[in-house]
């Protein structure tokens, strides 16, 4: 099962349990409200200022966010590229 975009669960589990809305979040982040439109429907990442903004705005830690980032982007490239066969440089002599 693929992870879900972080945008999604900063709405489904931050913005509506706690009525916030998209340009309420923004002000807030001291970022523009397109910004947050963008993180929250999926068409961008969450980057490490956007993690320590979010991390103070809702009481976790900067890490939280940059790891739903990284397990999201790892899944979606692993659908994207193949890496069979690439060689292992693992105990062979250059």
């Amino acid at each position: 099962m693929p992870p879900v975009h972080p945008g999604e669960i900063l709405k489904e589990m931050y913005l509506n349990p706690l009525g916030v809305n998209n340009t309420q979040l923004a002000d807030n982040l001291g970022v523009a409200r397109k910004t947050v439109s963008q993180l929250v429907n999926g068409h961008m990442g969450v980057s490490a200022e956007m993690a320590l903004r979010l991390g103070k705005a809702f009481d976790t830690t900067p890490e939280l966010w940059l790891n739903l980032q990284r397990n999201y982007d790892l899944w979606q490239a692993g659908t994207k590229i193949t890496v069979a066969k690439v060689l292992s440089f693992r105990g062979s002599i250059l």
